[in-house]
């Protein structure tokens, strides 16, 4: 059978084991009223939890941790069972970059959240003094994906909760036993209940979280839905942060390392089964090496171990359901047809389970074909060769999606200077799809490929607003820009306009004297 959640007339969502069809478990689906209640009461919790203590949200984080890491095995048995990728991967993919991001949290929660002095350079507001707050929105809606189902969201709920809001969190209809993992994590860590709730079904269910009273949506998934999103928190003014995915190329320039840059195209194309936002959907390569470089890669794919991912033996799982991989199918297959070479898989691989595809290597792929143009999210590599460092920019630039890169070369200074030339979010030199790991780096895109930043400071800013504060320190004195306006103000404010930004000193000078009158007008009212 194919290995898919389902939702039954009931309205019972069916989650299963991608590479053996086995039912995990059935779930009720969230009805509309059900989201509703579920950010009404996140709302009455929210108060008191940002009238908490920084640090004592900070020891809820350490507590998580401490949790997360004593229970790591079974956290990434289940991201395997749920969601297909091999455990090994779910450690350091997931359950790694998660204690790491709660580090980052628990180690600057305090420092981004103190009052910012601001001082002020006009003159005539010396006498003043203000500093920036940063207040958390509320309530902030989660809509997470499968691919990711604990590292997306649970990065995006702990910035959330360590600056004092609340979480409704939607994970994939696909993998909704890790999110609630990810919630049971947090309540046995001592979070009150209502400030993490999570809410299981599909569309509507998310659909309903967008028009709830939720203060803030983050949204991943796909550029179709993240518009349809875009457009009905427009509606309501609702400000959203949407990862919509991305088609990154790696670009291998005639001074790499062989041997390493083949190596990172196979885990960077493979890894997850293909199916991660950053993975390595173009790969161009300069002409010199582009024969070898396939050779190599052909060599290494020839190697992978692919199946069920319970085993530890085991690098490539199953792709996620039978949609997904018609898809990458249909990719692939109108690539051969319109002139790629197939060098490695290309095929299902049913003698393994209902959602295998063998890692597949294609090359001399262009840009009219499906698969550099729409986002394959599947085990797929395809290799186009280029003669110069401006055709490797240009080609690299030429995609609707902007979300990462990668540049291989062994100079430093030639990857920096490529990599100031390319439209993305993030581009890494001799790695990729790491960045994503890095607690403090932000994670988002340009163009399609979304809007804000979740991760790092940039991510913790997305949960705040920031409200400006001012003091006045001489409250007893009315001040020059008042009322009481006439001939003899207009010249006193050219004078002092003249004092503070004039070309020459003397000018400065007189203006000086013009607006020395300023203070004494008796005309104010």
């Amino acid at each position: 059978m194919a290995s898919e959640a389902r939702i039954a007339t009931s309205g019972v969502i069916v989650t299963t084991n991608p590479a053996t069809g086995e039912v995990l478990a059935e779930l009720a689906s969230a009805s509309a009223g059900d989201v509703h209640a579920a950010v009404l009461r996140a709302k009455a919790a929210q108060p008191q939890w940002q009238a908490t203590a920084v640090s004592d949200r900070i020891a809820g984080l350490r507590r998580f941790q401490q949790r997360l890491n004593e229970q790591r095995d079974s956290v990434a048995s289940l991201i395997c069972r749920e969601a297909g990728k091999p455990a090994a991967e779910a450690l350091a993919t997931e359950v790694l970059v998660v204690l790491d991001a709660a580090e980052f949290c628990i180690r600057h929660a305090h420092r981004f959240l103190r009052d910012q002095p601001l001082p002020h350079g006009n003159l005539a507001m010396k006498t003043k003094r203000g500093k920036l707050l940063r207040e958390p929105y509320g309530v902030i809606g989660i809509v997470a994906p499968w691919n990711y189902p604990f590292s997306i969201p649970a990065i995006e709920t702990l910035a959330a909760l360590v600056t004092g809001n609340a979480v409704v969190l939607k994970p994939s209809e696909f993998t909704p036993l890790v999110g609630l993992e990810l919630q049971r994590l947090l309540h046995a860590a001592g979070l009150d209940p209502d400030l993490m709730q999570v809410i299981v079904g599909e569309g509507p269910a998310g659909a309903a979280l967008i028009e709830s009273p939720v203060d803030k949506l983050i949204f991943t998934g796909s550029v179709a839905t993240g518009k349809r999103v875009g457009e009905a928190a427009a509606r309501r003014l609702l400000p959203v942060v949407l990862e919509l995915g991305g088609k990154d190329p790696m670009i291998v320039l005639d001074d790499a390392n062989l041997e390493i840059a083949s190596s990172g195209a196979i885990w960077g194309a493979f890894m997850n089964c293909g199916q991660t936002c950053l993975s390595v959907e173009r790969c161009y390569v300069h002409r010199s090496l582009y024969e070898p470089f396939l050779e190599a890669c052909r060599t290494k794919i020839a190697k992978l171990r692919v199946g069920n991912g319970i085993d530890s033996e085991v690098e490539i799982g199953p792709m996620i359901h039978e949609r997904q991989l018609q898809m990458v199918e249909g990719q692939v297959q109108d690539a051969i047809v319109h002139g790629a070479r197939l060098l490695a898989g290309g095929k299902r691989l049913n003698e393994l389970g209902p959602n295998f595809f063998a890692p597949t290597l294609l090359a001399d792929v262009t840009t009219q074909m499906r698969l550099m143009k729409e986002e394959t999210f599947g085990p797929v590599l395809p290799v186009a060769p280029f003669d110069s460092d401006e055709e490797a920019i240009r080609l690299a630039n030429d995609s609707e999606f902007g979300l990462a890169a990668s540049v291989w070369t062994r100079s430093r200074s030639r990857g920096e200077a490529m990599a100031a030339k390319i439209k993305a979010g993030t581009v890494m030199i001799n790695d990729m799809i790491s960045c994503f790991g890095i607690a403090e780096a932000p994670h988002g895109g340009f163009k399609q490929s979304g809007i804000g930043r979740t991760h790092g400071e940039l991510g913790l800013q997305e949960m705040v607003q920031v409200k400006y504060v001012d003091v006045d320190l001489i409250p007893g004195i009315p001040k020059v820009w008042w009322f009481g306006y006439g001939k003899q103000y207009q010249q006193q404010m050219g004078g002092f306009i003249d004092f503070l930004f004039a070309a020459s000193w003397g000018t400065r000078l007189k203006g000086a004297l013009r607006s020395a009158g300023l203070l004494r007008r008796s005309n104010r009212v």
